[in-house]
């Protein structure tokens, strides 16, 4: 088991991994986490939620929580206050919709997402991508400069996201960021 130190949130990619996807989630979870993402969005709305049932209930074995991803209403379904969106998708959501949930997540990729998505309702974003990311190939990473901005303009947690690993952790938290995504050291490493 390993100890974070920071407040961590695993992405999930089930197409990085190299062992059954919900082995490796039940690896991941045993590790504590803040909260796993199910962020498995080339499945449909279906697919999706089945697969997020039984993560569900592995990370319940754990007391880990989960945070859906994309599909608010599967999460409405499913009684998951937990959910992580495009700010595109928090832009549509009716005030109904955003009472059920207990945490909003939202990505954003600049000062003015941020605010924003803040100004919508979020509870915490994650910004990114920090760093070059084969996520993103090609796309030079934004930066710890973008991180400090992006954090100096909002009140609610920032995470940081892209190009995440154990070694570059301290520079992230000492940029401001209040916690780290990472997608594929839990997906190809832990």
């Amino acid at each position: 088991m390993i100890t974070f130190m920071y407040k961590t949130i695993c992405i999930t990619n089930r197409h990085l991994c190299k062992e059954d996807f919900l082995v490796r989630i039940s690896k991941i979870a045993a590790e504590k986490l803040d909260s796993i993402i199910l962020r498995e969005k080339d499945l449909s709305k279906d697919d999706y939620t089945a697969l997020a049932e039984q993560v569900i209930e592995l990370c319940r074995e754990y007391d880990v929580p989960v945070t859906l991803h994309f599909y608010y209403k599967a999460a409405i379904g499913l009684g998951v206050r937990r959910i992580h969106l495009p700010l595109h998708i928090l832009r549509e959501l009716t005030d109904g919709d955003k009472a059920f949930f207990d945490v909003i997540g939202v990505s954003c990729h600049s000062v003015e997402d941020a605010k924003e998505a803040e100004k919508l309702g979020a509870s915490y974003i994650t910004a990114g991508h920090i760093f070059e990311t084969d996520c993103k190939s090609g796309l030079p990473g934004r930066g710890l400069d973008f991180l400090r901005k992006v954090k100096s303009s909002v009140c609610i947690p920032v995470y940081a996201i892209g190009g995440i690993k154990p070694d570059n952790v301290p520079q992230v938290i000492s940029a401001g960021a209040d916690g780290v995504c990472l997608m594929s050291w839990f997906m190809k490493q832990l």
